[in-house]
């Protein structure tokens, strides 16, 4: 039996780990030396945020399970489910008048829109994988429909048809009354139309592994052989069948597809499987709060994330609470960058590393940067900057760091740009700056004047104190007032960042410029 890391298996408890522990017993239960864990995607639509993340938390689980028990093999299958049918067409894709002409012929057949690849599912195919590949992730990519052609289904799919009643019986009481009328969880793909046919099976021919059904495109019985490819199984039938043809021990799923899990389940027991490890993830919303549509198009790409931050912002957003929903929208990106930022600035101070997001993102060794700055506190020194030119905003960001590493001021550098980006995007347009009244003219001034008497430079955590003292003179009923005045004041917004951290980047000369630009509105 392969040994177990037992005192990382009894300390480690975040979520990764948890999972990574019923992976544990089930090699000792089933006896394996080797470890599959799955990901499925379906590439009816380009791939959107929701897939990577997927992806990104079943890679995390094998991590942590590597982490457990070292000596067994595990690796991670990314499953295109691409002989599906087109079902609708994509509203963000182009030539959708064309694509018309394609409706339930296998995706693998259904010409790439965009003119790049050899179909639509190629090239959604292809920029899943340039998604996962940017991020370094190590996987296996399988082919639903080199599967099937192939023949590595053939021995799963003469199962089906072996036990195809019980799976019948498994699989109707789950469907409406006039859907079990028509109901198969074998289809054919018309040797005329090519297009997978949802139609009963009228007969089931055990000695060649064949079904007899109705050919719509003919009106004729035809008998089709269901190997090689002529046949695709209902995707609950295909999932069952699938995870017994390729050995999956571990596949996490949406809490929409908790019920299909389960009839799946028990499709894979009946032709002699065990059914994988599972986590029932919530699902990602949009800015709406509605559920993210490859179709749609909705909510956020990869791409248009990374726009704005970097990788690691969104592996981090992705750890948290699979089991809380999650919204995808340009808004939550500075809060989980700024997260992220906090994490690691403090990893070293944190008794429990093993348990930090930073640990499981980085697979166990996080960049090592020193005293990296918050994105939230970027945006404002952008906006305070008036500037486009990171190098710009480098200037005041070299003078802030300590003794920086060249690997932080790189990160620096890049998350520099992102501020830039995301500030002209999202947040200058926002700002509504707020004249001040007679208090807080007076406020500012006595503000000023403080600033004026320091000499040389000062911490962060000194002029935090000044603003506070001030604050207590002139709202000394309630002083959060006094720094959302601040904010409203110099940064046109509801919030911000730590005003005494704000000072000591920006510097105290350019504050005090900063508080005169506002004071003048009134003066």
């Amino acid at each position: 039996m392969m040994e177990v890391n037992n005192e990382l298996y009894n300390n480690a408890k975040s979520w990764p780990f948890e999972e990574a522990k019923k992976l544990v017993s089930r090699v000792k239960r089933l006896n394996k030396n080797e470890v599959i864990l799955e990901t499925g995607y379906g590439p009816s639509g380009l791939p959107h945020i929701g897939t990577f993340g997927e992806v990104l938390r079943t890679t995390l689980v094998m991590n942590a399970f590597r982490k457990l028990m070292p000596e067994v093999k595990s690796k991670l299958y990314v499953f295109s489910d691409d002989s599906d049918g087109l079902r609708k067409v994509p509203t963000n894709v182009p030539n959708q008048e064309m694509l018309m002409n394609y409706l339930e012929m296998p995706l693998t057949s259904v010409p790439d829109p965009f003119d790049k690849y050899e179909s639509f599912a190629h090239h959604n195919n292809a920029m899943l994988m340039r998604f996962l590949d940017s991020f370094h992730f190590e996987y296996e990519f399988k082919s639903s429909t080199e599967m099937y052609k192939s023949g590595v289904f053939n021995s799963c799919l003469k199962n089906i048809l072996e036990h195809f009643e019980e799976i019948m019986n498994i699989m109707l009481p789950s469907l409406r009354a006039e859907r079990q009328k028509t109901y198969s969880p074998i289809l054919p793909i018309s040797p005329v139309s090519h297009k997978v046919l949802q139609v009963p099976v009228e007969e089931i021919n055990l000695n060649n592994y064949s079904i007899v059904y109705t050919n719509p495109d003919t009106n004729k019985k035809e008998e089709i052989s269901v190997l090689n490819g002529n046949c695709k199984l209902q995707w609950k039938a295909d999932w069952g069948m699938r995870w017994v043809a390729l050995g999956i021990d571990y596949e996490m799923n949406g809490k929409d597809l908790i019920d299909s899990f389960k009839l799946s389940s028990k499709i894979c027991k009946v032709i002699g499987g065990t059914p994988p490890e599972n986590l029932t993830y919530e699902l990602f919303l949009d800015e709406e709060g509605r559920k993210i549509s490859k179709s749609k198009g909705n909510g956020l790409s990869i791409d248009e994330w990374l726009k704005y931050a970097p990788e690691e912002s969104l592996a981090y957003y992705m750890f948290q609470a699979p089991k809380r929903a999650k919204k995808l929208y340009f808004d939550v990106i500075p809060s989980a960058m700024d997260s992220y930022i906090d994490e690691i600035n403090n990893y070293n101070n944190n008794t429990n590393k093993l348990d930090t997001t930073v640990f499981h993102i980085h697979n166990g060794n996080p960049p090592k940067y020193n005293g990296i700055l918050k994105f939230s506190l970027l945006l404002n020194l952008v906006q305070a900057c008036n500037t486009n030119d990171e190098n710009i905003l480098m200037q005041f960001i070299s003078k802030y760091l300590h003794n920086p590493s060249n690997d932080t001021i790189d990160f620096m550098k890049k998350l520099a740009r992102y501020a830039i980006a995301y500030y002209n995007d999202f947040v200058s347009n926002t700002r509504h700056f707020e004249i001040p009244n007679e208090t807080q003219v007076d406020a500012l001034i006595s503000l000023k004047e403080s600033l004026n008497k320091i000499n040389g430079n000062v911490e962060s955590d000194v002029l935090q104190n000044i603003i506070f003292e001030i604050g207590k003179k002139y709202y000394p009923n309630n002083i959060k007032e006094w720094f959302i005045s601040l904010y409203k004041i110099l940064f046109g917004a509801n919030s911000g960042p730590k005003m005494g951290s704000f000072i000591s980047l920006y510097g105290i000369e350019n504050t005090i410029k900063l508080i005169d630009s506002k004071i003048e509105r009134v003066q």
